[in-house]
């Protein structure tokens, strides 16, 4: 585990880092394109070991581990509509640098489940965040670098907010994605709100039993459009909808995008955690921000939340045609993000 440093010695040594590797993104964006195209070409040639399990409060959470037992702590969160495959390249890379990496399939996904039938499907992002802290608490991981995209981008961006003690590091792809009830119920330009069609779409009855039955061709097409230079074929999407056949899939991806613009209550156990997001709390943990040069999914711009970073801090643009599943798309550019974020 790297040695801490006070605070003083700490920001100096971070920015130092930080700033550091910044020069070394173009190297690492560089080699993104050979990357993504041999994920490609090679669906079947890296998989995961055995799955493991823990019992995390509302949550038999499946989950893939790598690396060492003794290493310091890196663990991935994937995002919709994706699954831990889209990290099948980062996990070797980080293990190999001696992280232990824990890389967990999100409520509604996979092999994880509920434990009990009469629990609430709840898809608030406070929720799905959460269940990332009751997964540590459940391995006796006291912190850990969190780093992630989509929903688990939200999620570390969260714990990193509201449970500090719990990140030790933190990379986001899309920056700061916290939110609240209150902005998803403001309108947004026309644009932008063409670009969140599926919110509304999931917002009506038709759109939910609609990705019900087509939840895998749904999914292929937000492949398309989030990544549209992103060259997947059918083997690599096929591994990863799988984890769409999930009984509670449907339901936690439906109340998500319903809580969002404020349409369904929440539980009422996150609403302290929620008023504290929607004042967007500042972040101190030391973090990277990612964006691919190609992605097409909503996201904002990082001079838009770079202020929300308050402690060491860089930010990457990874170039050669890279999307919104920038793990997956640029492995090598991802995984150094994570061994540099640990160096702070």
């Amino acid at each position: 585990m790297p040695l801490r440093t006070d605070p003083l010695r700490r920001q100096v040594l971070g920015a130092a880092v930080l700033t550091a590797a910044a020069g070394v993104a173009s190297v690492v964006a560089a080699a993104a394109p050979a990357a993504r195209s041999r994920a490609a070409v090679s669906p079947g040639a890296a998989s995961f070991p055995p799955l493991r399990h823990a019992m995390a409060e509302v949550l038999d959470i499946a989950y893939a581990e790598l690396g060492p037992a003794d290493g310091p702590v890196a663990i991935l969160l994937h995002g919709w509509p994706y699954d831990i495959h889209s990290f099948v390249d980062v996990g070797p890379l980080l293990a190999q640098s001696g992280f232990r990496v824990i890389i967990p399939y999100l409520r509604g996904y996979g092999e994880t489940r509920f434990l009990s039938a009469d629990t609430f499907r709840n898809g608030q992002p406070a929720a799905v965040a959460r269940d990332t802290v009751a997964l540590m608490d459940a391995l006796k991981i006291p912190s850990a670098i969190l780093a992630g995209f989509d929903w688990g981008a939200r999620s570390a961006d969260i714990i990193a907010a509201i449970w500090p003690d719990r990140c030790r590091g933190l990379v986001c792809v899309s920056g700061y994605l916290i939110g609240s009830q209150q902005a998803g119920r403001a309108p947004l330009p026309p644009e932008a709100e063409f670009q969140w069609w599926y919110q509304f779409y999931f917002a009506t009855e038709r759109g939910r039993a609609g990705y019900e039955k087509y939840h895998r061709d749904f999914a292929r097409l937000i492949w398309r459009l989030a990544s549209p230079r992103w060259d997947f074929d059918a083997a690599t999407f096929e591994r990863s909808a799988a984890a769409f056949d999930n009984p509670d899939h449907v339901a936690i991806v439906v109340h998500n995008y319903r809580w969002r613009m404020g349409l369904v209550e929440g539980e009422a156990r996150y609403d302290a955690v929620e008023a504290r997001l929607a004042s967007a709390p500042t972040i101190a943990t030391p973090t990277i921000t990612l964006e691919g040069d190609a992605n097409g999914a909503p996201h904002p711009q990082p001079a838009a939340y770079a202020g929300k970073f308050t402690g060491p801090y860089a930010h990457r643009l990874i170039a050669g045609g890279i999307g919104h599943n920038l793990p997956q798309e640029a492995p090598q550019a991802f995984a150094q993000a994570v061994i540099d974020v640990a160096k702070v």
